[in-house]
């Protein structure tokens, strides 16, 4: 079963969430990229964008863990608040291999639907037909 979102039910979700202020938003290449823009409009942050690699058009998983395709210039970064975003988290090893390369910095992470520190659908445990694609 499919659960469709719509682009406002996803934004309404996002104003109710009481989130902490962040200094830079890093969306996961390439589901989180959409939700990461949505999160970096909606807290006035800058954003930038990680790429790892896991699982295929189909979802399945391609390789044995995430492999990194391209890590952003985070020059003066190191103390600032960051906040990974993805579009959903199953098994939680993009968001591991993510922090992993993170280490040092002051990450959390906030997925639609999943595992993480902030979720905006957690009672959604089905696939979801997302707004952008």
């Amino acid at each position: 079963m499919m659960v469709p979102l719509s682009f406002p039910e996803i934004t309404a979700r996002l104003k109710s969430l009481k989130l902490p202020a962040f200094d830079l938003i890093l969306g996961i290449g390439t589901g989180g990229i959409v939700p990461a823009s949505l999160v970096a409009f909606h807290l006035d942050c800058e954003m930038k964008v990680l790429t790892l690699n896991y699982r295929d058009e189909t979802n399945t998983p391609r390789h044995e863990n995430p492999v990194l395709i391209q890590f952003p210039d985070l020059g003066d970064w190191k103390d600032k608040r960051i906040l990974l975003v993805d579009d959903v988290s199953v098994s939680g090893k993009t968001l591991t291999e993510a922090r992993r390369l993170l280490d040092g910095f002051h990450v959390q992470t906030l997925t639609l639907k999943g595992h993480a520190d902030f979720v905006l659908f957690p009672e959604i445990k089905d696939c979801v037909k997302w707004p952008w694609k």
